[in-house]
């Protein structure tokens, strides 16, 4: 590296984004984009799926977290909040190990929405809050942007 090369800044990215068959229903749904196309070409993009690095299958039973209680259960009433809260610290350990400040991650996702999340009532109506990932990150000082904001976060780098 010559002395006057920057190191790139990397983005930590919802690795169903990059087409990959994470998603708790298994439907693969990329997020294209030229600007994500760009990051991509210039080796800015560390994936991950929160969901699936805990442990969770992929298919799973969609989760959402509950508003009272703040823990997050399955359409089946299954307490899946240890495997939301270990997706999050591998999440953080990741920014940590490739020193992220940014990240990409899955609007309305249980682990990853930024803006908003389901109601916890399984009728597909969202709420204002933030996914497990996203509230763990934000307390470590990473900005999370979503689909939505894409244009933002192209915007923060290498400010």
């Amino acid at each position: 590296m010559k002395i006057s090369e920057q190191p790139i800044n990397k983005i930590l990215i919802s690795s169903c984004f990059l087409g990959e068959r994470v998603r708790y229903n298994g439907v693969v749904k990329p997020l294209v984009n030229k600007l994500l196309q760009q990051w991509q070409k210039q080796g800015r993009l560390i994936s991950i799926c929160p969901e699936v690095i805990s442990g969770l299958p992929v298919p799973r039973p969609p989760a959402e977290i509950d508003p009272n209680t703040k823990q997050v259960i399955t359409i089946e009433s299954i307490d899946v909040t240890e495997q939301f809260d270990k997706g999050a610290k591998i999440a953080l350990h990741l920014c940590q190990q490739h020193n992220i400040q940014l990240a990409l991650l899955k609007e309305s996702s249980p682990s990853c929405g930024s803006n908003t999340i389901y109601d916890g009532t399984f009728s597909q109506k969202k709420i204002i809050g933030e996914g497990v990932t996203t509230k763990l990150l934000r307390v470590h000082g990473i900005k999370v942007f979503s689909e939505a904001s894409i244009e933002e976060l192209a915007a923060q780098i290498d400010k």
